[in-house]
């Protein structure tokens, strides 16, 4: 597969991605009502399960080539939610017993992520 072509097929699959989460979490915010984003917690917690499910399958299972795993855990699931990607990540850093990192890479995609809004919203206003 040529580069192009994997930009292709990995661009397909995150549009796929992106139209699935935008269906699937406004029919769940609007089944479960509007006082919690219960949309982007399931959709979020949906993509972490199906993250790790495609994972163990490539690992265990089937043999997926890295170009397909590309296609689905970066192109669909990346734009599904990111999320998953976070918990992979930090799930890794957690199985390696590196706990101090595991813990940074909490405090520091939460905390800083939140900061970085408001200074986002701040900067926003001030233009």
């Amino acid at each position: 597969m040529t580069f192009f072509q994997k930009l292709i097929w990995i661009g397909t699959a995150g549009a796929l991605g992106t139209l699935v989460r935008y269906g699937l979490s406004g029919f769940i915010q609007k089944t479960f009502g509007f006082g919690f984003p219960w949309g982007t917690l399931l959709v979020n917690m949906m993509g972490c399960f199906l993250f790790g499910l495609f994972w163990s399958l490539a690992e265990h299972r089937f043999t997926f080539g890295g170009e397909v795993r590309m296609i689905v855990l970066v192109g669909f699931l990346g734009s599904f939610t990111t999320f998953s990607s976070f918990a992979f990540e930090t799930s890794q850093l957690l199985r390696d017993s590196q706990w101090l990192m595991a813990m940074g890479n909490l405090m520091a995609q939460n905390l800083i992520g939140i900061t970085t809004l408001f200074l986002g919203l701040f900067l926003g206003r001030l233009l």
